[in-house]
């Protein structure tokens, strides 16, 4: 069951709960604003609402989450997407599509079924779910300390790799191999991770060695998938899937790509900021969530669930392929059943602070803060976007300085570990 916070209906009382921060003044000249009543009141920075967003606070060699920064205060929230369904559903995605299409994977006729792997960030949740997710579908995964190891192995067209091994699938009335033939973590020069570029020139390397042994390539996300389809795959005519259903990744379905996965940014960019509106106001958490808000926003069970214990909101995933791309074009559409807008004179319109760990990342930048900057205006939230640059935490953190000039919080961290490099701040 989710939490209830009590909602106080006298403004004296609420002025307690509600933020009226640092000399942010504006809040105060809000027309009909009754929450503002109390605008001198001061909240310390350490109190204040904050989201985890994208990125869960955990350690990324264990995957063990960091419950001290999930639980830094009563209004302290994680809002993600169930990785592991979503990395299950993408497993499942590229081997139907095998078996469905098995007449025209194998090219050159050799009965093993290659695939290449572009992998995110070996320490990232997500990322480890995805490639543990694809190995188990196509039965290449092997176990270590009793998960499946989704370390990269570099080139493994002998088959010989430690980390992977070879899968069978029957299909056509035939029996295939079915074998990891290289994977890498996409991370640039610099240390950035999930990178496009790196995976555009790692296909280019795969392909000219091996080209012709390449039958599928999966990516942990469509940002990498587009860079390698682009480069080679679309021309070769070799089926590849990805993760986000980018509205290019979508439109490119037509073209020969083999599917993505939809993780419902839709509804988790409203969930990042409901969480936030619903603890500024003082009222149940699941309000416009689970439960109706007086405007009519609710969201059903099918498309998110709340585990209380890790104190997270989880959006479902959907597969996206020939069979259903067209209902998945514009992936910066808000979701209908939560479109509804707020009314001020009752939810006040107050100040946040939201940073996106990497201004070039292709989902968070071109997906994701598009439906935040249309969620935050049906909220009230008046929100400051911070890119960062993907590298180092101190690139989004030096920007966080006076944080006494926001109500609240979002936070996508550069690393998973790195939860503390901000709560420090906020403790201040």
């Amino acid at each position: 069951m989710k939490r209830k916070i009590i909602c106080l209906a006298m403004a004296a009382v609420l002025s307690l709960s509600l933020v009226a921060c640092g000399d942010d003044s504006s809040n105060s000249s809000k027309k009909g604003a009754s929450s503002d009543q109390g605008a001198s009141s001061q909240v310390a920075n350490k109190d204040k609402p904050l989201v985890w967003f994208n990125r869960q606070p955990s350690n990324s060699s264990t995957g063990e989450l960091d419950m001290t920064a999930l639980s830094f205060n009563d209004g302290t929230y994680y809002v993600g997407f169930d990785a592991n369904q979503g990395a299950e559903l993408q497993g499942t995605m590229v081997k139907e599509y095998l078996e469905a299409n098995i007449d025209k994977i194998d090219r050159n006729g050799d009965g093993v079924i290659g695939y290449v792997l572009a992998i995110g960030d070996i320490g990232h949740n997500d990322s480890i779910a995805r490639t543990r997710g694809v190995r188990k579908a196509l039965g290449t995964g092997v176990d270590k300390d009793g998960s499946i190891n989704s370390e990269p192995v570099g080139t493994n067209t002998d088959g010989s790799a430690k980390a992977v091994k070879d899968g069978s699938l029957e299909a056509g009335g035939k029996k295939y191999v079915v074998r990891e033939l290289a994977s890498q973590e996409m991370k640039n020069s610099a240390g950035a991770t999930w990178d496009a570029a790196t995976a555009g020139n790692a296909i280019g390397t795969w392909s000219s060695s091996f080209g012709k042994d390449i039958d599928v390539v999966v990516s942990n996300n469509d940002g990498m998938g587009m860079s390698m389809f682009n480069a080679w795959s679309k021309d070769n005519k070799v089926p590849t899937f990805g993760y986000d259903a980018n509205n290019d990744a979508v439109a490119a379905i037509a073209e020969g790509y083999g599917g993505t996965i939809s993780q419902h940014a839709d509804v988790q960019a409203y969930l990042t900021l409901r969480v936030l509106r619903n603890a500024l106001d003082g009222v149940d958490v699941d309000t416009g969530i689970g439960k109706e808000d007086e405007a009519g926003n609710t969201l059903s069970d099918d498309v998110y669930v709340y585990n209380a214990d890790e104190r997270s909101y989880y959006a479902l995933n959907v597969a996206v392929t020939a069979d259903n791309y067209k209902d998945f074009t514009d992936s910066t559409k808000v979701y209908e059943p939560v479109s509804k807008q707020l009314d001020e004179s009752k939810h006040a319109t107050k100040k946040v602070w939201l940073n996106i760990y990497n201004a070039s990342d292709n989902f968070l930048s071109s997906t994701y803060q598009p439906l935040l900057q249309n969620y935050d205006d049906l909220l009230n939230l008046d929100v400051d976007y911070i890119g960062g640059d993907g590298q180092t935490e101190s690139n989004i953190t030096n920007r966080l300085g006076n944080p006494g000039q926001y109500d609240a919080f979002a936070i996508n961290m550069v690393k998973t570990d790195n939860a503390a490099s901000y709560t420090a701040l906020l403790s201040q």
